[in-house]
């Protein structure tokens, strides 16, 4: 099998698998009970909260554990809005955000925000100023994700919320790093970021477990209510074992953050070496994205005949986003790609521990592939 969808998922590293089952049969206590058993699941679940804060450069109370990021950046959109909504009822965001984000702000712009969305310009770029002209007075809240999901695009998170900063120091900023996150240096002294989000199961650990990071003197009211959970933010008890694999996998990723994305740089040359060699092929991606995400379009043959093809292969990319089920997301026709070549698109999405064997078996089979089915 040649896997080759990470921005969908990965698969676990031995240590969060390990972490996972010591959390199961050892730390098994609920957290919250004041025993031994529940003492020992706590301070398993402290030394993940710390292995993940300090690979932000953050404090360990800043960090509040949820179900993924898609809850986080719900309770991110929504937590803020209702903290901070009824003065301020603007919220600006890029036009390129992942589903959790989007379908948020427009059910908040249901319930009577304005939402701003700021699109790319001609030239497929991202520029600090345009988000800066959305912004007002009453704008409550920016919210930008560092990594597109579906390009690898880098959008310049530090330089627009360092603009700002600069001229509306009241203003929320967010930025969902999921696709960043042990791929790209992610520090909050870095990005001026006031909430991030995060995912586990994107970075070696497993499914279930993501954590919003929120900037000490912000206030966020909470989604989920019941027990004081998670300082009151995030009631329920906590998965400890997906916590704990969380934390194995941020403890085993965070020293080689450089190393990684040098040798994941060296595969995307390699691969692209590759997909220019084979009549047909589109890059969607910009040369300066992140390595580990490169977007193509595949001779106007559309995705779901491609896919299927190379399934046969045992070869495993994706049309675009996980979460969109196959559907497009509009994220592509953001980036002036549309037609046929939107229709074409697949994503390869490779992490460190790809092989260039493996790419070069996916050119192979995508160039018979272009050859032999009918699009």
């Amino acid at each position: 099998m040649i896997y080759l969808d990470n921005a969908a998922t990965t698969k676990p590293c031995p240590e969060a698998v390990q972490a996972a089952l010591e959390a199961m049969t050892d730390n098994f206590g609920n957290p919250s009970s004041l025993h031994r058993a529940g003492l020992n699941a706590q301070l398993a679940m402290d030394k993940a909260r710390k292995s993940i804060a300090d690979s932000l450069g953050a404090a360990p109370d800043n960090l509040i554990f949820t179900s993924g990021a898609t809850e986080s950046n719900n309770l991110a959109l929504r937590g803020i809005s209702a903290a901070y909504g009824k003065r301020r009822r603007r919220i600006v965001a890029s036009a390129v955000e992942h589903a959790s984000v989007d379908e948020t702000l427009s059910d908040l712009e249901n319930k009577g925000f304005e939402v701003v969305r700021v699109s790319p310009r001609g030239d497929g770029r991202f520029y600090a100023e345009d988000f800066l002209a959305a912004c007002n007075d009453d704008t409550v809240l920016l919210t930008m994700m560092y990594v597109n999901n579906e390009t690898g695009y880098i959008l310049p998170v530090k330089e627009v919320f360092t603009a700002i900063k600069r001229c509306y120091k009241d203003i929320i900023t967010h930025t969902d790093c999921v696709q960043a996150y042990m791929k790209l240096p992610v520090k909050i002294n870095q990005l001026g970021a006031d909430l991030i989000s995060l995912s586990g199961h994107k970075i070696h650990g497993v499914k279930g477990v993501g954590a919003l990071y929120i900037r000490k003197g912000v206030r966020v009211l909470p989604v989920v209510t019941g027990g004081k959970q998670e300082t009151g933010i995030r009631s329920g008890t906590e998965s400890v074992p997906l916590i704990c694999a969380f934390g194995a996998a941020v403890e085993k990723l965070s020293p080689t953050v450089n190393e990684r994305y040098e040798r994941v740089t060296s595969l995307k040359t390699r691969l692209l070496e590759l997909l220019f060699a084979i009549d047909g092929v589109d890059v969607n991606s910009p040369a300066d994205g992140s390595p580990y995400v490169v977007n193509i379009s595949a001779a106007g043959k559309r995705s779901e005949i491609m896919l299927n093809y190379l399934e046969s292969r045992e070869i495993y990319v994706s049309s675009g986003s996980a979460c969109s089920k196959g559907q497009q997301s509009g994220v592509l026709g953001q980036f002036g790609i549309a037609g046929k070549r939107a229709d074409s698109a697949l994503r390869i999405s490779m992490t460190s521990e790809t092989t260039e064997a493996e790419i070069e078996e996916f050119a192979s089979a995508l160039r018979e592939g272009i050859a032999n089915v009918r699009g």
